[in-house]
C-alpha cells in the first residue's frame, strides 16, 4: 500500500488518473467536508460490501478517514483481498482540510 500526504495526493490527482475514492469514516464525521467523487462506505461496513468493491480490484483506491489510521487499517484488508492498487491518505481529512482545502473542518 502506498502512503500518500495530503499534498502528495493532491497532486497525484492533479494528473488526472482515475482513482475510485472511498471515505470509511462515520455518518457523522462527513459533515466536517467531504473529497469530491468519494464513496461512502463506514469502515465497519467494509467487509460486507466486497461484492460491489469487487469491480475495482485492479483499480487506483485511495482510502480517507479522520486520521488516516482507519483507513489505513482497510487498506491493508483490501491487500490482503487481492486488491492491487491502495492508497493511504496519511493524515486523512484533517490533513486534506489544513494542507489543500481550508473550506473543510479540521476536527
Amino acid at each position: 500500500m502506498r502512503q500518500m500526504t495530503a499534498i502528495e495526493l493532491r497532486d497525484f490527482l492533479a494528473t488526472g488518473v482515475s482513482t475510485v475514492k472511498i471515505d470509511v469514516r462515520e455518518d457523522v464525521e462527513l459533515e466536517f467536508g467531504v473529497m469530491e467523487d468519494s464513496i461512502h462506505i463506514p469502515m465497519q461496513s467494509v467487509p460486507n460490501k466486497l461484492n460491489e468493491l469487487e469491480q475495482h480490484k485492479n483499480d487506483t483506491i485511495v482510502l480517507i478517514c479522520r486520521s488516516g489510521r482507519r483507513s489505513d487499517q482497510i487498506g491493508i484488508f483490501l491487500e490482503q483481498m487481492g486488491f492491487t492498487d491502495v492508497i493511504n491518505l496519511v493524515g486523512g481529512m484533517n490533513a486534506w482540510a489544513t494542507d489543500v482545502d481550508s473550506s473543510m473542518t479540521v476536527y
